[in-house]
C-alpha cells in the first residue's frame, strides 16, 4: 500500500476541543492505526501543522506528541502550497476571518461550529468556498455519537411509528471560578467574545434535529443568564454578558416537536450529559452519548395517578437496552475519516459550510425570539 501525506494546518489545537478531539482522538489516532486507507492499495498520512498564537504551547504540544511541524503565522502556513488542508478550533470571534484566508488561499476547510456569529457571515463563507471550488466541512459530532446512531437505527427501522415529539435535556453545573475553578473558558460567557449557550448549542441541536428527525420550520426559545457574575482563568471576576441556558421548541417538518433544554447552571440527575427522549405511537427511546433505551408500545405499563398513594413500578427498570450491534469509533475520528475521503477519494459528504450555516441561523432565530419574546419561522437556508 503506498502512503500518501497530507498537510494540515491546525488553528487552534491549545484549546481543549481542538487538542483532545481533533489533534489527539482524530489524526494521531488515524496515524496511530497506520493511516486512513483510501481504498486502491493507497492510505493517507495526516501530518498536522499546528497554529496558534502562543508559541510556548505549540512548541510543548509538538515536542508531546513528536510533531515537527507549528507556526504563530497563519498567513505563512496558508502561502505554503504544500498544506492542503486548514482546520479551525478557534474561538468563535476568530473564526470568519481565517477562514476567508484560508478559502483564499485555495485551502480545503474544515471548521468547528458555529462557523460564524451571523447567518449573513456563514453564508458568505459558503458561497466563498463554492466559488473557490474547494472542499468544505463542518464539525456535527453528536450525530456520529453511539447513543445517536442506535436513535437513527431505530429510526430507518421504523419502530417509532410515527414519531410525535423529542425531549432533550443537556447540561451541567460549570462552576463560577471562584472557589472551585470553572471548567469551561470565560470568553464562553462573555457576548462581546462569541460566547453564550445559543451559540454554541442551538448548531448542534440544528443538525441533530434535522439529521435524525425533519428540517426545523420555527422556533420559540428562552434565553437567560442564571449566574450573571463569574471569575476568569487568572481570579479576576467579571460580568457575565452571555446567556448561560436556554429553553427552547422546535417545530419540525412533518408535525413532530422538540423541546430542547441547554443549561451550563443546572446539576446532573439523569446518566448522561444530554439524554434525548423520543416517543412515538408504537414505542419511546431515551438516547444519550452511549446508550439507548427503548419500550415498545406493547410493553408499555398502564400506570395510573393517585398522589395519595406512593408509586410500586420502577419505570426506569421497564425499558430495553439497545445492543451495540456493532463497534462505534470516537465521533470526531469518524467525521474526520469521512471528511479526508471526501477531499481525496471523492466520497459522499454532506456536512458542509452551508449544512452549518443553518445552525447559525438557528442561533441567530433563537437569541432573536428570545429577545422578541415570540414564536419564529425558520426559512430554507440557501446560496
Amino acid at each position: 500500500m503506498t502512503r500518501r501525506t497530507v498537510r494540515i494546518a491546525m488553528n487552534g489545537v491549545t484549546g481543549r476541543m481542538g487538542y483532545r478531539q481533533h489533534l489527539v482522538r482524530s489524526l494521531l489516532a488515524i496515524r496511530e492505526q497506520g493511516g486512513l486507507d483510501l481504498g486502491d492499495g493507497e492510505s493517507l498520512w495526516p501530518e498536522p501543522v499546528l497554529v496558534g498564537r502562543r508559541e510556548h504551547a505549540l512548541r510543548e504540544l509538538a515536542e508531546r506528541h513528536g510533531l515537527t511541524e507549528w507556526s504563530t503565522d497563519l498567513d505563512a502556513v496558508l502561502a505554503d502550497p504544500t498544506v492542503e488542508i486548514y482546520f479551525d478550533a478557534q474561538v468563535t470571534s476568530a473564526r470568519v476571518a481565517a477562514l476567508k484566508k484560508a478559502i483564499a488561499a485555495g485551502k480545503h476547510v474544515y471548521t468547528e461550529k458555529p462557523t460564524a456569529t451571523g447567518l449573513a457571515e456563514a453564508l458568505e463563507l459558503a458561497g466563498l468556498a463554492r466559488d473557490a471550488g474547494i472542499k468544505h466541512g463542518v464539525v456535527q459530532d453528536k450525530i456520529f455519537l453511539p447513543g445517536l446512531r442506535k436513535l437513527k437505527r431505530l429510526i430507518d427501522g421504523g419502530f417509532f411509528g410515527e414519531i410525535l415529539s423529542v425531549r432533550g435535556e443537556f447540561g451541567y453545573w460549570v462552576f463560577e471560578g471562584d472557589w472551585q475553578e470553572a471548567q469551561r473558558p470565560s470568553w464562553n460567557y462573555r457576548a462581546e467574545d462569541g460566547g453564550g449557550i445559543v451559540v454554541d448549542m442551538f448548531p448542534h441541536w440544528e443538525y441533530v434535529l434535522h439529521e435524525l428527525f425533519g428540517r426545523v420550520t420555527s422556533v420559540q426559545a428562552l434565553a437567560t443568564t442564571h449566574v450573571p457574575r463569574r471569575w476568569d482563568e487568572r481570579g479576576k471576576p467579571y460580568t457575565a454578558t452571555a446567556d448561560d441556558a436556554a429553553y427552547g421548541v422546535f417545530q419540525l417538518e412533518g408535525g413532530a416537536v422538540a423541546q430542547i433544554n441547554s443549561s451550563w447552571a443546572v446539576r446532573v440527575n439523569r446518566d448522561e450529559l444530554v439524554e434525548f427522549q423520543v416517543d412515538g405511537t408504537h414505542g419511546s427511546a431515551v438516547a444519550g452519548l452511549r446508550n439507548c433505551r427503548v419500550q415498545h408500545r406493547s410493553a408499555t405499563p398502564k400506570p395510573v395517578w393517585n398522589p395519595d398513594l406512593p408509586a410500586t413500578e420502577r419505570f426506569r427498570e421497564q425499558w430495553q437496552e439497545i445492543p451495540d450491534n456493532g463497534e462505534y469509533d470516537n465521533g470526531f475520528k469518524a467525521q474526520w475519516e469521512l471528511f479526508l475521503a471526501h477531499v481525496y477519494a471523492d466520497a459522499p459528504y454532506a456536512w458542509d459550510l452551508l449544512a452549518g450555516a443553518r445552525g447559525v441561523q438557528l442561533a441567530e432565530l433563537g437569541l432573536r425570539s428570545s429577545a422578541e419574546g415570540r414564536r419564529l419561522d425558520v426559512p430554507e437556508v440557501s446560496l
